[in-house]
C-alpha cells in the first residue's frame, strides 16, 4: 500500500519540481522575459483585441452607437456579399495575382540563397547580400517613385523608344501590364529580404554531408539536388504554409501606389476594396464582412497546406 501511495506522488512532487525549476528560470532571466513581454503585449493589443471587433459584421453598426447600442442583423451583410457582382470580381483579382506572386517570386529567394551560399569570397558575398536586402527597406512610396521614373510617358524606358522611333507605351495604365508589374515590382522589392530565411536554413547544414557526397563524386550541382533542398524542405514547406494562408491577403500599400480607376478591373483587390467602402464609404459593418471572409478562407488554406506538409514533409507548423 506503501508503495503504490508513493508511485501516486511521484507525478505530483515532478510537476513541483518542474514549476520550481521554472520559476528559478524567470528569476534568473528576468531581463530577458522582460525584452519579450514588450512585442507580446504588442501582438495582445493588435492583434488579438481587434478580433472583438468580429461583432460588428452581424450588425448594422454606428459609430455613435458602438458595439452594444448597434443593431444585431445578422447574416445581412454577408448576403450583401455574396449578391455582389463587384465583391467577386475584387476577389478574383485577389487570388490571381497572390497566385501569380507565389508562382513567379516563392523560387526567385531560394534561387538567391543557392547561389551566394556559393560565393566563397566574403566580401563580395557581404556586397551582394547587401544590394538585393536593401529594396526591402525602401518604402512602396520610394518605390513606386523609382518605377514612374523608369515606366511613366515620360520616363527612362519610353525615351529609349521614341529614340528608336517606336511609340509611347503607357505601361502605368495598361490593364494588361499592370498584373506583371504589380508581381515583378513585389519580387524586385523583396525577394532578397526573403533569402534571409533560405540562408540560415542552408547555414544549419552539417558540413560534412557535403565533404562526403564529394568523396562519393558528387558534383556541386548534385550536392544541391541531393543535400541542399532536402536539408531545407521543412522550411521551405513553413513558407508554403504561409503564403497560401496569405491567399486572399492583400499588400494594401502597394496597391493604393500602383493602381488607378482605369485598372480597377484587374488590379482591385480586397485591400482596396474594403479601403474605399470603409473608410471612404463608411460602411463598416459590410466591410468587416468582407475582411471576415478572407480570414475564414486564410484559415482554412493554413489548416489544408499545414495537413498537407505533414503527410508529404513529414512536418508542419504544428
Amino acid at each position: 500500500m506503501n508503495h503504490a501511495n508513493r508511485n501516486a506522488l511521484q507525478p505530483r512532487a515532478l510537476a513541483r519540481t518542474h514549476r520550481h525549476a521554472q520559476l528559478c528560470a524567470v528569476r534568473r532571466y528576468w531581463d530577458l522575459y522582460l525584452l519579450v513581454l514588450i512585442p507580446f503585449a504588442s501582438l495582445i493589443v493588435f492583434n488579438y483585441l481587434p478580433m472583438f471587433g468580429i461583432v460588428i459584421a452581424f450588425q448594422d453598426f454606428k459609430v455613435l452607437d458602438g458595439f452594444t447600442g448597434s443593431k444585431w442583423v445578422g447574416l445581412k451583410h454577408f448576403e450583401a456579399l455574396f449578391r455582389s457582382p463587384k465583391f467577386f470580381q475584387v476577389f478574383s483579382n485577389t487570388i490571381i495575382i497572390n497566385v501569380l506572386k507565389f508562382v513567379f517570386q516563392f523560387p526567385i529567394p531560394i534561387i538567391l540563397a543557392l547561389l551566394l551560399n556559393e560565393v566563397r569570397i566574403a566580401l563580395i558575398k557581404r556586397g551582394v547580400q547587401t544590394l538585393v536586402y536593401m529594396p526591402h527597406f525602401l518604402s512602396w512610396v520610394v518605390v513606386y517613385g523609382i518605377f514612374y521614373d523608369v515606366l511613366a510617358s515620360s520616363g527612362i524606358v519610353n525615351r529609349m523608344l521614341n529614340a528608336m522611333g517606336f511609340e509611347s507605351v503607357n505601361f502605368l495604365a495598361n490593364e494588361r501590364m499592370f498584373r506583371p508589374l504589380i508581381v515583378f515590382s513585389m519580387a524586385w522589392k523583396e525577394s532578397g529580404w526573403s533569402t534571409i530565411v533560405y540562408l540560415s536554413a542552408i547555414t544549419a547544414i552539417d558540413p560534412q554531408l557535403y565533404e562526403a557526397a564529394s568523396v562519393d563524386g558528387a558534383g556541386r550541382l548534385k550536392q544541391v539536388f541531393r543535400i541542399t533542398l532536402p536539408c531545407i524542405a521543412t522550411t521551405i514547406a513553413f513558407i508554403v504554409i504561409m503564403r497560401a494562408s496569405a491567399i486572399v491577403s492583400s499588400d494594401t500599400d502597394q496597391m493604393l501606389m500602383f493602381y488607378r480607376p482605369i485598372v480597377y478591373s484587374v488590379g482591385d483587390i480586397l485591400g482596396t476594396y474594403v479601403y474605399r467602402e470603409g473608410v471612404l464609404n463608411a460602411k463598416y459593418s459590410y466591410t468587416s464582412a468582407v475582411g471576415l471572409f478572407g480570414s475564414v478562407i486564410g484559415m482554412t488554406m493554413l489548416l489544408a497546406t499545414n495537413w498537407m506538409s505533414k503527410r508529404y514533409v513529414g512536418r508542419g507548423i504544428w
